[in-house]
């Protein structure tokens, strides 16, 4: 395995209240152990006296709804991943209740078990209730992830992040944004989870295969949290989780706080890839140059020699406006794709 601790600790705070949180850390936009920051959780508090304490603490709130669990065979070592050809996964997903699993868990240890994201309003009467973070707003769902001695593999989240660990050790290993080129990424079609995956497994990397990851392990960051603390985990930040314990829970809470209106960076990424991957070098330079300038603005403004009035595209868009150009797209695309004839 590869030596996580050889690499820079993620800051550490003590003491945080939702105030200095959002004046003081959440600006700098860089990932933050909060230390005890759920410490007083009852769940946290039943995890410090035992496995079989919070087991009953979970159990006993149990709504009796299944979810999807994910379940690995023993020779997978809790490392949830794709099948050697990348065809297929190496493990399977059935629905079944939170108080079975939690038996499942107990009784196969060496098996890989997980439930992974579960909305706890669905499965935990009152838990949300009970175990309140008080950084985020009220309508963000909380989620748990309740496993044993498993490995989350890299990947980045489109959004901000408080995970919270409630029961067991956990390591998390961050890379920044700025080393996606070096993160080699999987399939965008068949994922693991949901978003891409970085293809390169810690244990140990293979350096032949994948020689750049070496540029991304110098600005790599990891630290080990205890039951109580917390880690924010800022957008796009690429994360890697290794549950260190037989037995294991995390709560998390997801957030965004991008006008949703705007709509998904990453279907314009799709739509970048249709537009761009097949053009001429030459031409494919051109239009990154052209969005340097009018999309991120790298050399500032670009309608201010327009008034008001005429700027649309390249000026500020109102809700309307950038319905009217969705729609503009939507039949560009529909067209494309043989939707609707052209002319229409």
């Amino acid at each position: 395995m590869t030596d996580l601790t050889a690499l820079a600790e993620i800051p550490a705070y003590s003491g945080v209240t939702p105030q200095s949180f959002r004046n003081d850390i959440y600006p700098l936009g860089k990932p933050a152990v909060l230390k005890g920051f759920v410490a007083d959780w009852p769940a946290v508090r039943a995890a410090r006296r035992s496995d079989a304490d919070v087991v009953d603490y979970l159990a006993a709130r149990d709504t009796g709804r299944e979810i999807p669990v994910m379940y690995g065979p023993e020779n997978i070592d809790g490392q949830f991943f794709y099948t050697e050809d990348l065809q297929g996964l190496n493990f399977t997903k059935k629905p079944a209740g939170l108080s079975r699993t939690l038996a499942d868990l107990q009784a196969n240890p060496a098996s890989a078990i997980y439930i992974q994201s579960a909305p706890t309003p669905e499965i935990l009467s009152g838990f949300a209730r009970d175990n309140d973070l008080g950084l985020v707003h009220d309508s963000v769902i909380p989620r748990i992830w309740i496993g044993n001695r498993l490995t989350v593999q890299t990947h980045f989240d489109l959004s901000d992040n408080v995970a919270c660990v409630v029961a067991g050790r956990r390591r998390f290993t961050l890379f920044p944004p700025s080393q996606t080129k070096n993160m080699y990424i999987g399939p965008f079609e068949n994922t693991l989870a949901g978003p891409p995956i970085s293809m390169v497994r810690l244990d140990p990397v293979d350096e032949e295969k994948y020689p750049n990851f070496s540029r991304a392990l110098e600005h790599g960051m990891s630290s080990e949290l205890e039951p109580g603390d917390a880690l924010y985990i800022p957008y796009f930040w690429w994360h890697h989780v290794q549950s260190l314990e037989p037995f294991n829970i995390l709560v998390n809470y997801w957030w965004n706080d991008m006008d949703p209106d705007l709509g998904s960076p990453f279907d314009a990424l799709l739509h970048a890839f249709i537009a761009f991957s097949g053009m001429p070098d030459r031409q494919r330079k051109t239009w990154q140059e052209a969005f340097d300038h009018l999309v991120f603005k790298e050399n500032g403004p670009v309608a201010d020699h327009l008034p008001e009035n005429v700027r649309g595209v390249l000026g500020e868009h109102s809700r309307e406006h950038r319905l009217h150009m969705r729609q503009n797209l939507v039949r560009a695309l529909a067209r494309q794709a043989g939707m609707m004839p052209r002319g229409q």
